[in-house]
C-alpha cells in the first residue's frame, strides 16, 4: 500500500505538466496577428535605352538572301561603332532565313519564289540625346526594320532600394490605420517578407515602314517607374 500511495502523486504531477503544455500550445496557436502588404514606387527619368534594329534582305535563294543581309548588317554595325557604340552594347536578338511564296489566285499549291533573310540587333544606348541621330544613321547605312525602343536605367538598384523603403512605410501606415480603426494595439513585428521588385522593361512597339524615307525622329524618354512590394506580420497585443 505504501508503494501505491507513492505512485499516485507522481502520476498526478505528470498529468498536470502535460495539461500545462497543452494549454501553452493552444495559446500559441491562437496568438492574434495582423498581416499587411505595402507597395512602393519611384519614378525617374531614364538614362539608357535599348533600340531594336533589323535588316531584311531578299534573294533568289537562301545563300543569296543571307549574303545581302550580312553585307547590310555589317555596314549597320560599322556605323554604330562610328557613333561610339561598343561591342558589349550590341547583341543579336534574331537571325532567320525563310522562303517566300506566291499566292495563286486559282488556290493551287503555293510555289517558292525566293528567300528572305532577317537579322535583328538590340543596341544599348547610354546617351539618350543621340537616339534620333543613331536611328537615322543606321537607316541610311542599310537597316530597314525598327523593332522599337524601350527605356530603362543603367543601375536600377538605388531606385529599387527607395521603392522598398516606401513599401515598408506604406505597410506600416496601413497597419497603424487598421489597428486604430479596429480598436487594437500593435505589438512587435513577427515577420517581414520581401515581395516583387520590378524595373521598367516595356515591350517594344513594332514599327515597320519604308525606312529609306526616314529622317532623324524625335525621341521623348519621359519617366520610368520602378516598384517593390513587401508583406509584414504584426503581433496584436
Amino acid at each position: 500500500m505504501r508503494t501505491l500511495a507513492f505512485l499516485i502523486p507522481v502520476f498526478a504531477l505528470t498529468a498536470c505538466d502535460g495539461a500545462n503544455q497543452a494549454v501553452a500550445q493552444v495559446e500559441q496557436k491562437t496568438a492574434r496577428t495582423m498581416t499587411v502588404s505595402g507597395l512602393g514606387e519611384v519614378s525617374a527619368r531614364p538614362d539608357m535605352a535599348v533600340i531594336s534594329i533589323g535588316v531584311e534582305a531578299l534573294g533568289a535563294n537562301a545563300s543569296d538572301a543571307l549574303g545581302k543581309n550580312s553585307a547590310e548588317m555589317n555596314a549597320t554595325v560599322a556605323k554604330l561603332k562610328e557613333l561610339g557604340i561598343t561591342d558589349k552594347d550590341m547583341q543579336t536578338a534574331n537571325l532567320s532565313i525563310y522562303p517566300r511564296y506566291d499566292n495563286p489566285k486559282d488556290r493551287s499549291a503555293p510555289q517558292i519564289i525566293g528567300f528572305a533573310a532577317s537579322n535583328t540587333l538590340n543596341v544599348k544606348l547610354r546617351d539618350l540625346s543621340k537616339a534620333g541621330e543613331l536611328i537615322d544613321a543606321v537607316v541610311q547605312s542599310g537597316a530597314n526594320r525598327l523593332g522599337g525602343i524601350s527605356f530603362g536605367f543603367a543601375d536600377a538598384k538605388p531606385l529599387l532600394d527607395k521603392a522598398r523603403v516606401e513599401a515598408v512605410t506604406d505597410a506600416s501606415e496601413k497597419a497603424t490605420l487598421y489597428a486604430k480603426a479596429s480598436g487594437v494595439r500593435l505589438g512587435s513585428i513577427l515577420s517581414i517578407q520581401d515581395g516583387y521588385a520590378s524595373a521598367p522593361s516595356p515591350q517594344p512597339i513594332m514599327m515597320r515602314a519604308r525606312m529609306s524615307e526616314a529622317s532623324a525622329p524625335p525621341i521623348a524618354a519621359g519617366e520610368a517607374t520602378v516598384s517593390a512590394s513587401i508583406t509584414i506580420v504584426y503581433e496584436i497585443q
